[in-house]
């Protein structure tokens, strides 16, 4: 069974930006996505850099040679060791799938309403 554990309140991680937290031993980074929170492992797979304190950047595709979009802006976190891609949604790896970072769910409530703001949880 999963428990939650309150690591912050909305407030605190405003779209575009993350925070790293520290759960139960483990670092973990809150991501804000549009308003949609995620939660990634603060570990690369490869070779365990803190891949929450690499860039946060968008994917970057190409239909044809020198002809470059950026899609998806804010949902890839760049290891700052080597510059593998993760998307920051799933924890997967952006060219190799079957290489990823734990990832978790993450939810927003409410538990005191003497509290001003909801609170971010992460389910470990």
């Amino acid at each position: 069974m999963q428990k939650k554990h309150i690591v912050a309140t909305v407030s605190e991680i405003l779209p575009g930006t993350h925070l790293i937290v520290s759960v139960e031993g483990r670092s973990i980074g809150i991501y804000n996505i549009n308003g949609a929170f995620y939660a990634l492992r603060n570990i690369c797979p490869h070779q365990g850099a803190e891949l929450c304190k690499g860039l946060t950047t968008a994917a970057i595709v190409s239909s044809k040679v020198g002809d470059f979009q950026y899609e998806r802006e804010g949902e890839i976190v760049r290891c700052p060791w080597h510059q593998w891609e993760f998307d920051i949604k799933t924890g997967c790896m952006i060219v190799d799938a079957a290489m990823r970072t734990k990832s978790y769910e993450v939810s927003v409530e409410k538990f005191d309403v003497s509290v001003d703001n909801e609170q971010i949880c992460v389910h470990l």
